[in-house]
C-alpha cells in the first residue's frame, strides 16, 4: 500500500498559511497556522521516540481538550504509536482498570491532572502464580518545539487510534481506527455537510468521544480551522467572538446554547446534532431561527457518522452516507463499509476470533460475521423516503406482560411534550405483568412544573399501545456523569436508590 502524509502534513503543504488551531492561552486568543502545527508535531514526535515509545506502543493520555491533547495525536500518527485518549473525570481506580486491562503501556497527562499518574496502581501477573503491580511510563514533554524535518510518509490503514465505547453494555471495550476509516467518514460527512478551508469548527465535543476526534480528522483532511472551546465564557459567546461556522452538539449542549443565547447561532452555517433523539422543543427553537441543522445515527465503531439528514419532527436519522453500507434484519441493524473500525483490542470479546491488524502491530477482534457485517444491537427500520428510524438498543428492550417494549420508542413520544427535555423509561417489577414501564422526565427550563402522570397518560394516548404507557413518573435526579452519554444505568440506580431510601 503507497504511504503518504498525514492530512495535517498534507494540509501544511497546500495551505501553510490558514489557521488550524485557534484557542485561549494566559487569556489571550491564539492561532496556530498548519505549517507551524507541521513542525511542531514532528519536533513532539522526535521527543516521543527519545523517550522509549516505538510503533505498536499504546499512548495513555489524559487532559480536557487542549492544543497539547491535539499535537500528541498527530504526533502518534507519525509513528504508529496508538493514541488513547481517556476521560479525565475518570477515577483513579477506573483509569488503572483500563490501562491494565488495554495494556497502555506509557502515559500522558495534561497541566492539573499530573497528581493523578501517581495514584496509579495496575496489577498484572507475572511469572507463576505471582501478581506484580506496575504502572504506565508517565512522560514530559516540550510542545514548543519547532523542528525543520520533512515529515514521513505513512501507512493510512495502519492503527492509528484507540477510543473506548461508552460501555453501555458493561466495561467499555477499546475500538481501534485508522487513518483510511477517518477520511472515509470525513468525505462521507462532507458530502452533505459542505466543508472547505476557512470555516471554522468549534471542538465542543471531547477527543475521547468519536464525535470530537471526527473534528480533528474533518479539518485536517481540508485545511479548516478547530477552535478549542473556551469554558471561561459561555458557548454562545464564544460562537460569535470566534465566528464559528460548524458546531457538533449533543442535546444537552444544545438546551444549555438556547439558553443562553439562541441568537448566536444565526451565524452557524451547519449544526450537527447526535446523541439521540432530539425533544420537539429544541427542534421547534432550531426552526424558528432557520438554522441549517443536522441529527445523525453514528457509533464508535463506524468511526462516527453512519446516516445523516435535515433535523425535522419526522424523528428520523437521516439517509445512509457514502463509504457505508447498512441492512436491517427482523429490525436488527447491521453495518460495514470504509469507516467500520479494524477491531477491539485483544483485552475484549474474547469469544470472537482474533485477526492481526496491520503489520502485526497487535492483536485485534473484529466481531464481524463472514461477510463482514457488524451487529449494532440497534433496532431501526427505513421509511417510504429511505431515512432510517431508530427504534432504540435491543438490550434495553423488556417484557410487559408478554409483549415486547422498547423503552426508547416511549421516550420519543415523551420528548413530544414541550415541558420535556429528557426522559428515560425502564422496567419496574410487577407479580401481575411480570414489569411494568416507569419513566424519569427532565423538564425544560422554560417550564417550571413537572406534567401530572394523567397528563402525561393522556398525551401518550395517541401515540403508544396502552401497554406502554408510564405507570409512574420520575423527577430527573441531580447527577455528574463522567461520559459525553447520559448514562441510562447511572440515572435509573440514581433514583431507585432515592425511591428505596425514601421507604426505609
Amino acid at each position: 500500500m503507497k504511504a503518504l502524509l498525514s492530512p495535517l502534513h498534507q494540509s501544511a503543504r497546500q495551505h501553510p498559511n490558514q489557521t488550524a488551531l485557534t484557542y485561549i492561552q494566559d487569556g489571550v486568543n491564539r492561532q496556530i497556522d498548519y505549517s507551524t502545527l507541521s513542525q511542531r508535531v514532528i519536533a513532539l514526535g522526535e521527543q516521543l521516540i527519545a523517550k522509549g515509545l516505538a510503533k505498536g506502543d499504546r499512548l495513555a493520555c489524559i487532559d480536557n481538550n487542549s492544543v497539547e491533547l491535539v499535537m500528541l495525536y498527530w504526533a502518534c500518527i507519525d509513528h504508529q504509536i496508538l493514541f488513547c485518549p481517556l476521560s479525565p473525570r475518570f477515577p483513579a481506580s477506573q483509569v488503572s482498570a483500563l490501562i491494565e486491562s488495554h495494556r497502555l503501556n506509557f502515559l500522558w497527562t495534561g497541566e492539573g491532572f499530573t497528581e493523578l499518574a501517581s495514584e496509579l496502581s495496575v496489577s498484572r501477573s507475572g511469572s507463576g502464580t505471582n501478581t506484580v503491580t506496575v504502572t504506565p511510563r508517565a512522560m514530559t514533554l516540550n510542545f514548543s518545539l519547532t523542528a525543520d524535518n520533512t515529515p514521513t510518509p505513512i501507512d493510512h490503514y495502519a492503527p492509528a487510534n484507540i477510543i473506548l465505547t461508552s460501555g453501555s453494555s458493561g466495561q467499555p471495550k477499546a475500538a481501534v481506527h485508522s487513518l483510511s476509516n477517518h477520511k472515509a467518514s470525513a468525505e462521507g460527512s462532507r458530502s452533505l455537510i459542505s466543508l472547505e478551508p476557512g470555516d471554522v469548527w468549534l471542538l465542543s465535543l471531547p477527543l475521547f468521544h468519536i464525535g470530537g476526534l471526527a473534528i480533528i480528522n474533518r479539518c485536517a483532511f481540508v485545511g479548516a480551522t478547530v477552535v478549542l472551546q473556551d469554558r471561561d465564557v459561555g458557548l454562545s459567546i464564544q460562537i460569535s467572538r470566534d465566528q464559528i461556522t460548524h458546531l457538533s452538539l449533543v442535546s444537552t449542549q444544545l438546551v444549555r446554547l438556547l439558553k443562553e443565547d439562541a441568537d448566536s447561532l444565526k451565524g452557524v452555517k451547519s449544526l450537527l446534532l447526535g446523541g439521540g433523539a432530539i425533544s420537539s422543543s429544541l427542534l421547534g427553537q432550531l426552526n424558528a431561527l432557520s438554522i441549517n441543522s443536522f441529527t445523525s445515527y453514528g457509533m464508535t465503531e463506524m468511526a462516527s457518522q453512519v446516516t445523516t439528514g435535515p433535523a425535522n419532527s419526522d424523528g428520523s436519522s437521516g439517509r445512509l452516507l457514502p463509504s457505508r453500507e447498512l441492512k436491517i434484519i427482523d429490525e436488527k441493524i447491521y453495518v460495514k463499509g470504509e469507516t467500520l473500525f479494524l477491531g477491539y483490542l485483544d483485552a475484549q470479546a474474547q469469544t470472537h476470533e482474533q485477526n492481526s491488524c496491520a503489520d502485526d502491530v497487535c492483536k485485534l477482534i473484529r466481531p464481524t460475521d463472514e461477510d463482514g457485517w457488524f451487529f449494532t444491537k440497534d433496532r431501526g427500520y427505513w421509511d417510504a423516503a429511505g431515512k432510517l428510524h431508530i427504534l432504540g438498543r435491543i438490550d434495553n428492550m423488556f417484557i410487559c406482560g408478554g409483549e415486547n417494549l422498547q423503552p426508547e420508542e416511549v421516550e420519543a413520544a415523551l420528548k413530544q411534550h414541550p415541558a420535556i427535555e429528557d426522559a428515560i423509561v425502564f422496567a419496574q417489577a410487577d407479580e401481575e405483568f411480570g414489569n411494568l414501564p416507569a419513566a424519569i422526565i427532565k423538564v425544560s427550563h422554560s417550564k417550571s412544573a413537572k406534567p401530572s402522570c394523567d397528563e402525561l397518560t393522556q398525551f401518550l394516548a395517541d401515540k403508544v399501545a396502552r401497554f406502554k404507557r408510564p405507570r409512574v413518573y420520575y423527577t430527573w435526579p441531580n447527577i455528574e456523569s463522567t461520559s459525553l452519554k447520559v448514562s441510562r444505568k447511572q440515572v435509573i440506580e440514581a433514583v431507585l436508590k432515592k425511591v428505596l431510601g425514601s421507604k426505609s
